[in-house]
């Protein structure tokens, strides 16, 4: 979005609320992007502990190889639940909801515009007429 695309009816109490709600959604956004390395690290480690308790029973150590495949191999990271089972459940009823809610309050404030805020610091930030400080990408 350029300047020229804003919305002019938009004042700056509004603009500066709904960037406070965008930098929000953002934190959601990151929150769920280190969900997905915990899910993913877990995961990781699930296998790499499958290997241990291989190399342990072949090592043969198989009483302490079984201990550790009944006690940890597959087990659930939190009650009733592997990682994945978690990640869902924060897209459910977190992150749709929060993203739903925030598209919500841009349509009836903004007519939908996404980063309003960022792209008045553009405008007041970037030198007029010079290279590389153009209001949008070529057409």
């Amino acid at each position: 979005m350029t300047i020229d695309d804003e919305p002019r009816d938009v004042d700056d109490a509004t603009v500066d609320a709904l960037g406070k709600l965008s930098a929000a959604l953002e934190s959601v956004e990151r929150a769920r992007g280190h969900l997905y390395g915990f899910h993913q690290l877990s995961g990781k480690a699930d296998f790499e502990l499958g290997d241990a308790v291989d190399a342990l029973r072949e090592a043969g150590h198989h009483e302490v190889a079984t201990t550790l495949e009944e006690q940890l191999v597959g087990r659930n990271v939190l009650e009733g639940r592997w990682t994945f089972q978690i990640v869902e459940e924060y897209d459910e009823t977190y992150w749709s909801a929060f993203r739903g809610c925030e598209q919500a309050a841009r349509d009836e404030l903004a007519g939908g515009r996404r980063h309003l805020y960022e792209a008045r610091l553009k405008e007041e930030r970037r030198t007029e007429g010079r290279r590389h400080h153009e209001t949008g990408p070529p057409e």
